[in-house]
């Protein structure tokens, strides 16, 4: 037998983990106002209280789980000789999983006859969530874990996620962007527009001069690009600005009436880096773009 994992970073809402019957959900930390909590897909999670306590300058950070913590997620399976597939956010935001490869090393070593099959879907919040939910319905359906990563292998890089930012002193406090071009932004009122890679990172792609502007741009990309919408969703996120993601949808709509979308909060993970007003957008469209080339 076989148990599916995932994790709260690819922020999936609770009510769309519910329907898919995902039980096994790694709990992944954030710290605001020097409490620590586990972001539960959104059950129990305060959207608006968490913007405001950012706007009032309050920072929040994400962390790394240890190995002790991965042990009593994986433990109890290895010890009923049960094989873990564990679909996850992306390797490359996070030091979390070194940790989580100490678990496994010790728990494989313990109980070798365990099979652990960890499948990196390189995303973030819902560009991670749509895989998940492709994995988990195939899951489902009783497919096998081979079968499901081939399928994963030709649709994760054709997930996209587009954030646009509103306030660069966000990605400034987080190291994403130095001081003098998040003053330079602020001044110029200019919008970076960021994009999920193939690696699984998250790059600048275009800077736009206004917020209106930046929303339209992307919006109008979503529309001439969007593909598979008879399987998934557009998935319009929000950093308490709702009225931004209903105009968003409202086209979206008015473009593509056959589509499905879904308007979500976004959770502490690109909430703690990017700060409200964040607007991300996720969808099955054309390929995403390389990451740029180490200079």
């Amino acid at each position: 037998m076989t148990v599916f994992f995932c994790d709260t970073d690819s922020e999936l809402w609770y009510d769309k983990a519910d329907e898919l019957g995902l039980k096994n959900i790694i709990l992944m930390p954030y710290t605001i106002c020097g409490k620590e909590y586990f972001y539960d897909f959104g059950r129990n999670y305060d959207s608006k209280e968490f913007f405001r306590l950012m706007r009032e300058g309050n920072i929040a950070i994400t962390s790394a789980l240890n190995p002790e913590d991965y042990k009593k997620y994986f433990e109890p399976y290895y010890q009923k000789g049960e094989d873990i597939f564990y679909v996850s956010f992306s390797s490359e935001m996070s030091g979390t999983f070194k940790y989580m490869d100490m678990a496994v090393k010790e728990l494989s070593a313990k109980y070798p006859g365990v099979k652990f099959t960890r499948y990196d879907t390189k995303g973030i919040s819902m560009g991670a969530g749509l895989s998940v939910i492709a994995a988990a319905k195939m899951f489902n359906a009783g497919k096998s874990v081979e079968e499901i990563c081939a399928y994963l292998d030709h649709l994760i890089y054709k997930v996209n996620t587009f954030v646009i930012v509103d306030d660069l002193q966000y990605l400034k406090r987080g190291g994403r962007l130095s001081a003098m071009s998040a003053l330079i932004g602020g001044i110029l009122n200019i919008k970076p527009i960021i994009k999920l890679t193939k690696k699984g990172t998250l790059i600048p792609a275009d800077k736009v001069p206004g917020r209106n502007k930046a929303i339209a741009k992307v919006t109008d990309q979503v529309l001439a690009e969007a593909d598979m919408l008879d399987e998934y969703p557009i998935v319009v996120l929000h950093a308490d600005c709702p009225s931004d993601a209903e105009r968003i949808k409202e086209k979206l709509k008015a473009g593509l009436p056959q589509a499905e979308i879904w308007l979500q909060d976004i959770g502490p993970v690109i909430g703690a880096h990017c700060g409200p007003g964040t607007i991300g957008i996720c969808f099955v469209g054309k390929e995403r773009p390389d990451a740029p080339a180490a200079s």
